[in-house]
């Protein structure tokens, strides 16, 4: 029997997610794939083995009789932090792993992505099962935009600066007219609603109660950001939280990641290359302490995530990832799910601070406003930026 119309729409979404972490992987040479610079950055090839591992590990052997195991090995290489699922290589080591070579991980993603497309079009593939390759496939998705943040970290920090593709990357601009729009204090709703997917930190949609605030309609800029710098920000403690001054103090912290100066200009690396900051891009790669001074020194602050959904019908997002002042902590009602998915966001929900949006490296049909991301204060390799609120 021929498969239904369902069943190739299936199919088709698992191909198109999964070809695209590949095509981001195309200019990239075999070395690129292997390098680790940070313990925050994972090579290329570990994304790539991890995301098919996921897909192995949580549909096809518990749910399609007789498959057969690519290597028994590969679940302690590509096992991310699922303490269910058993030992696994620790983050730092991701980089020492010359083998699997990357010609056996691309073999790995063919193998799997046959018996999945098998699986799909089985009868194997019940309709209990969809929530399960839904997040698999928002998993992969995640880790596309990991991968092009941790490929601009490892050429970023290569001395040659190489451009991860020759032709032209457009840049957006920061949208908005430089306003500030005003909102009454009342009660809001915050949180997903709706078909769809999300994740389970976005669930439990609630009333907040929010005091009248006021938010700008554009991100802060290269430009702005700039007069920071050249107005003593790095050097004036009083606009920094005591932690963030100390981190100041230990990183050397001058300016956003991937900004040099070089003979008298301020150059920034992008995935074009090496060029001369534009002074009307949003600022980007701001760590929460960064975004947080920034915004003591312009009298103002940053929003809280409820600020932010609340008023996010208002003003474009998903240029950049826009940290939030609110700690990540679950939402009224959180439950983590059984088993290993269990462990997908809420053992995190501590020492973290809340980015909303998206950015130009989320990929298509993977930004919601009630998207919930999450990273620790002093990190700023994640396409992050500033919007200001009061």
């Amino acid at each position: 029997m021929a498969p239904d119309t369902a069943t190739k729409d299936i199919v088709k979404k698992y191909t198109d997610i999964r070809k695209y972490s590949e095509e981001l992987c195309r200019p990239l040479e075999i070395e690129d794939y292997v390098v680790q610079p940070i313990v925050d950055v994972s090579p290329p090839k570990w994304h790539l083995g991890h995301t098919t591992w996921f897909f192995e590990t949580f549909i096809l052997i518990p749910n399609f009789p007789d498959y057969q195991v690519f290597d028994p090995q590969y679940n302690f290489v590509f096992n991310s932090y699922y303490e269910t699922i058993g030992a696994r290589v620790i983050r730092t080591d991701r980089g020492n792993l010359s083998r699997p070579s990357v010609s056996d991980i691309y073999t790995y993603r063919r193998y799997v992505d046959e018996h999945m497309q098998a699986f799909l079009q089985s009868g194997f593939m019940t309709e209990s099962l969809e929530p399960l390759l839904e997040l698999g496939l928002n998993h992969e998705q995640q880790h596309q935009e990991l991968l092009m943040t941790d490929i601009k970290y490892i050429l970023g920090h290569n001395p040659l600066f190489p451009a991860y593709r020759k032709e032209l990357i457009p840049q957006k601009n920061s949208s908005g007219n430089g306003e500030i729009i005003r909102f009454p204090e009342g009660i809001y709703e915050i949180g997903f609603q709706g078909e769809g997917f999300c994740f389970d930190n976005e669930l439990g949609r609630h009333k907040v109660f929010l005091n009248d605030f006021e938010i700008a309609d554009q991100q802060v800029t290269n430009g702005e950001y700039l007069e920071f710098m050249e107005s003593g920000g790095y050097i004036d403690f009083k606009h920094w939280h005591a932690e963030g001054w100390d981190w100041v103090k230990q990183t050397h912290a001058k300016s956003p990641l991937y900004w040099h100066y070089i003979d008298g200009k301020w150059m920034n690396y992008n995935l074009n290359g090496l060029q001369e900051i534009n002074l009307n891009d949003a600022v980007c790669h701001i760590s929460f302490y960064e975004a947080s001074a920034f915004a003591s020194w312009k009298k103002m602050r940053l929003p809280t995530e409820a600020e932010w959904e609340a008023a996010s019908g208002r003003f474009e997002w998903g240029n950049r990832w826009e940290w939030t002042n609110s700690a990540y902590l679950p939402y009224p009602g959180f439950k983590k799910e059984a088993g290993a998915v269990g462990e997908y966001n809420g053992k995190f929900m501590v020492n973290q601070m809340v980015l909303r949006g998206a950015s130009i490296a989320t990929p298509p049909g993977h930004s919601r406003n009630t998207y919930r991301n999450f990273f620790q204060t002093g990190l700023k390799w994640q396409f992050t930026g500033i919007r200001l609120a009061r």
